[in-house]
């Protein structure tokens, strides 16, 4: 499947959703911030990224930025739970800076899963076309 990292503050979730990932084939590496997650980005490859937005130290957006100027064509997925602005601003602002999915929590896997998979398909599908005769 996918190699996925998964940034969020909320240790719970992040390993509530690294074993549900597991269990559809994904391999899933764990950041709990913005600057644990762009370091290990820089250290090996993902397929895909899934951010929390509201965090300590680098948030999300700043993390989505960051991503964006290292690698334009990487797949991100932005996740939220609110704040004092509001859920919808916060993931609406993370689609205007390059997010391609953002999603408010609580999120289901099956959701996750199903977003990962069209963020997977979309990517690859270019490269498929240029290959059928």
């Amino acid at each position: 499947m996918a190699s996925i990292l998964l940034i969020d503050d909320n240790e719970e979730f992040r390993k509530l959703m690294q074993m549900g990932l597991t269990r559809f084939g994904h391999e899933v590496a764990l950041a709990g911030d913005g600057d644990e997650g762009l370091r290990m980005f820089g250290e090996q490859p993902f397929d895909l990224v899934i951010t929390d937005i509201i965090m300590p130290g680098k948030e999300g957006l700043e993390t989505i930025i960051e991503l964006r100027r290292l690698h334009a064509q990487i797949p991100i997925i932005a996740i939220s739970g609110g704040g004092l602005v509001g859920t919808k601003t916060f993931l609406r602002a993370a689609l205007e800076l390059g997010a391609a999915a953002a999603l408010q929590k609580p999120v289901t896997l099956a959701v996750l899963q199903e977003v990962i998979l069209s963020q997977i398909t979309e990517r690859r599908e270019p490269q498929d076309r240029k290959c059928k005769p």
